[in-house]
């Protein structure tokens, strides 16, 4: 069993803040990795050949700063996301904890994947707006920002392409989900001891254990959602500007071949996925037809390689976050350490611990 708890030191604000700068600095980093993964995915030209030869070829087609593309729209992304989580997190864990306020392991990951889909769906456009900055051509954009981008899937697609592929977000959080209970109910296992004694180390090798297996469960489904994303709605066009001749030079080979890609109409350059298909479903089915089953895995070695720094970094950053905002609540002595202030009452709220100091000071 385990003990939901939240530190009152800090206030929401600062939470969120906290969180959402760890998230955009872990992002931030890691974002070449992240822009891999998507164009394995979706299966653009760029991807064939391994990470490697993804980075060069992108890099000298369009330049060292393709590797951060669609990051800003990420790293935005990221507060509603956070604050959206959080405040939901809060409401399903209610319904999960018994009278004494525990909540069981399998309760906790329920409470916080609920949480996590809400929030993927509220702000789900802004990854479809993220997935096609990326896809694109950077130095030939079709899309000049994050509002232009918007401006135009809405205007030329019509809304519900902001939403296309969003159920999956929704079906992909059931295996996430069993991948994460798997892992962490048998931690103890792994570590031959109970679970609330994990040190700081284990835990964050349990966090990025857990996050592989669950994600490499789940991947199928978010590589479906890209190559959606990606697709524009073709009946607002006609079909000669929807497919498209084009030569992929296959690399490790000598010879090129052609085939036709399903090119999205608002992505004229380099921005069409690799199969033809009308939905969801037979998205499925064409990819395993057509690139075969491990095709559903494009782009899983970039997202695994991306675990341990993205959560390393943002795990870190929290902490410092954290230290600076209880040093300025005037808990502790240093941003630099944990080392409480002599004197402060740690179970004040900080408008508590505010009112009280400035009390004292009217007093003297």
């Amino acid at each position: 069993m385990a003990t939901w708890k939240r530190d009152s030191r800090l206030t929401a604000l600062q939470r969120l803040s906290c969180a959402g700068l760890a998230g955009a600095t872990s992002h931030s980093l890691t974002a070449p990795l992240e822009v891999f993964t998507v164009l394995a995915q979706v299966g653009t030209p760029h991807s064939r050949g391994g990470l490697w030869r993804t980075g060069r070829n992108l890099c000298k087609a369009e330049g060292l700063g393709a590797l951060w593309k669609g990051n800003l729209t990420a790293c935005l992304r990221l507060f509603p996301y956070s604050a959206l989580q959080l405040a939901s997190y809060r409401r399903f864990v209610l319904l999960f904890v018994d009278d004494l306020g525990h909540i069981s392991q399998w309760g906790s990951i329920m409470a916080g994947s609920l949480a996590g889909m809400v929030a993927a769906v509220a702000t789900y456009p802004t990854e479809v707006v993220k997935t096609r900055l990326i896809v694109q051509n950077w130095l030939e954009p079709s899309y000049k920002g994050i509002l232009h981008a918007l401006y135009m899937i809405y205007h030329q697609e019509g809304i519900a392409a902001l939403y296309r592929g969003v159920s999956l977000s929704v079906l992909g959080a059931i295996p996430f989900s069993i991948g994460s209970f798997l892992v962490y109910t048998n931690l103890h296992k792994i570590w031959a001891e109970p679970s609330l004694r994990f040190t700081p180390v284990q835990s964050f090798i349990n966090g990025c254990l857990a996050a592989s297996v669950a994600q490499t469960l789940s991947f199928p489904f978010e590589t479906v959602k890209r190559k959606m994303q990606v697709l524009a709605d073709i009946s607002h066009r006609a079909l000669q500007t929807w497919l498209n001749i084009t030569f992929v030079w296959e690399l490790g080979q000598r010879e090129s071949k052609r085939f036709l890609t399903a090119q999205s109409p608002c992505l004229p350059r380099h921005g069409g996925v690799d199969i033809h298909f009308t939905g969801m479903v037979d998205c499925f089915k064409q990819t395993v037809k057509t690139k075969g089953v491990l095709a559903l895995w494009n782009g899983l070695t970039a997202n695994l390689l991306r675990i341990v720094p993205y959560f390393g970094v943002m795990f870190s950053t929290f902490e410092f976050c954290k230290r600076v905002c209880l040093y300025r609540n005037g808990y502790i002595d240093s941003p630099l350490s944990y080392k409480l202030t002599p004197g402060v009452d740690q179970s004040l709220q900080p408008q508590e611990l505010k009112e009280f100091k400035l009390l004292g000071r009217r007093n003297f």
